[in-house]
């Protein structure tokens, strides 16, 4: 299979779990989630630790891009393993991985996307870069800091507010768009799309 014919790998970031399912740290679940549903895809086991759905993105046609979108099952700071066995059962190339993810450095809402880089403390993406090396791209979902001196940890591990569950399905929706764009259309012209 050559790299024009290998698909791209999307993998939300999150902690599997009911309890987990409305934490900030699982903006990268509800990223898949929503794409999943836009591809009429349904997600299913994977022997490798993680639930897939296969399929197309894009318009119907030639431009549309072969696509497989994960959530590891395993807890968010072991996902590189998870993430590394799909890439190889896949053979997807490393910047064809997308890691969606929780940012804390960026406003709620706001988007950035990168090609590789550090992990800025992101326990999902250390496991990863560690995994398979850092060339992978990253949408990054602003969750913001928190407020005064709560601890980082306990702050991504916590539901959105009621208030920012008023537009959390805008920002989802505009992430999912944002992941189409890059993986149709280019990193540079997604970047400066959605980059806010």
């Amino acid at each position: 299979m050559s790299d024009a014919d290998s698909p791209w790998l999307i993998v939300g970031l999150g902690n599997p779990g009911p309890e987990y399912a409305g934490n900030r740290h699982n903006a990268g679940f509800l990223v898949a989630d929503l794409l999943a549903g836009r591809m009429g895809g349904r997600f299913k086991a994977h022997k490798a630790r993680a639930q897939v759905v296969e399929g197309r993105l894009g318009a119907p046609g030639p431009g549309s891009r072969r696509v497989v979108i994960a959530k590891p099952m395993s807890y968010m700071n072991l996902s590189g393993g998870p993430v590394s066995a799909l890439r190889d059962f896949y053979k997807v190339p490393l910047e064809r991985v997308v890691a969606v993810h929780d940012e804390l450095d960026i406003d709620y809402g706001a988007l950035r996307l990168k090609l590789g880089g550090g992990d800025n403390g992101h326990n999902g993406l250390k496991s990863m870069t560690k995994a398979m090396g850092a060339g992978y791209h990253r949408v990054r979902f602003g969750v913001g800091r928190p407020p005064g001196r709560m601890d980082v940890a306990a702050f991504v591990l916590k539901d959105f507010s009621a208030a920012e569950r008023k537009e959390l399905d805008y920002f989802v929706d505009r992430a999912a768009d944002a992941v189409e764009c890059l993986v149709e259309d280019g990193l540079e012209r997604a970047q400066s799309t959605y980059n806010s």
